[in-house]
């Protein structure tokens, strides 16, 4: 073995280290991971105590700038803001740039990949109070998410509470969907329609 191979592993063992440290880190906070998953960049991740984040085998979190060809423009976040709140990563999700805040229940189905700059909200985060203030609230005004197996959800797309997309949903760039899509639609805009359909896959 030449002296630049030698020196070539062992640039890729050194850019492997911070993945293993990010790894053990997600493990110390309490997630539940399925191995192999792999980190590009430092995600952050914070579990409510008592509630739960599952990841499934071979999921992928895209939170560096190189990682995307959009160049994201910050880490993905996973987050549980309640202590019966539940969030769900099927096998092979893929995240670029994404966020997921859930204070009842986020489902995201196996192949499904979400775009640079997404995010997937089952709350409203705020209530209104007395007067004119408002107050933090993450499970009353919550209703839960679930989105289907191999969607694909644009870039800086919005997914809010009490949405469900069935499979193979693609949602368009910049898309605020608000309401159900049914299985092989295409929908955007904002508020998102339907605007076509994708054929259904040969199983056979």
């Amino acid at each position: 073995m030449s002296l630049l191979q030698i020196a070539g592993r062992f640039r890729h063992l050194l850019r492997q280290l911070p993945s293993l440290l990010w790894l053990l880190e997600l493990k110390i906070r309490g997630l539940q991971i399925s191995s192999p998953i792999r980190l590009f960049g430092h995600p952050i991740c914070s579990r409510y105590p008592g509630s739960s984040i599952s990841l499934g085998s071979h999921v992928t979190l895209d939170s560096s700038v190189r990682a995307n060809p959009l160049g994201g423009s910050s880490p993905c976040v996973l987050r549980t803001m309640t202590s019966t709140a539940r969030l769900s990563l099927g096998d092979r999700v893929g995240l670029s740039s994404s966020t997921i805040v859930s204070g009842n229940s986020i489902e995201i189905g196996e192949d499904t990949i979400l775009g640079a700059g997404s995010m997937v909200l089952d709350n409203d985060f705020h209530a209104t109070g007395p007067g004119f203030s408002w107050l933090t609230e993450y499970s009353k005004n919550s209703k839960p998410v679930k989105i289907g197996r191999g969607c694909f959800i644009g870039a800086r797309s919005i997914i809010l509470k009490g949405v469900t997309l069935g499979d193979r949903v693609v949602i368009g760039a910049g898309a605020v969907v608000t309401k159900d899509v049914p299985a092989y639609s295409i929908a955007a805009g904002n508020p998102a329609r339907i605007v076509g359909t994708i054929p259904k896959p040969n199983l056979q």
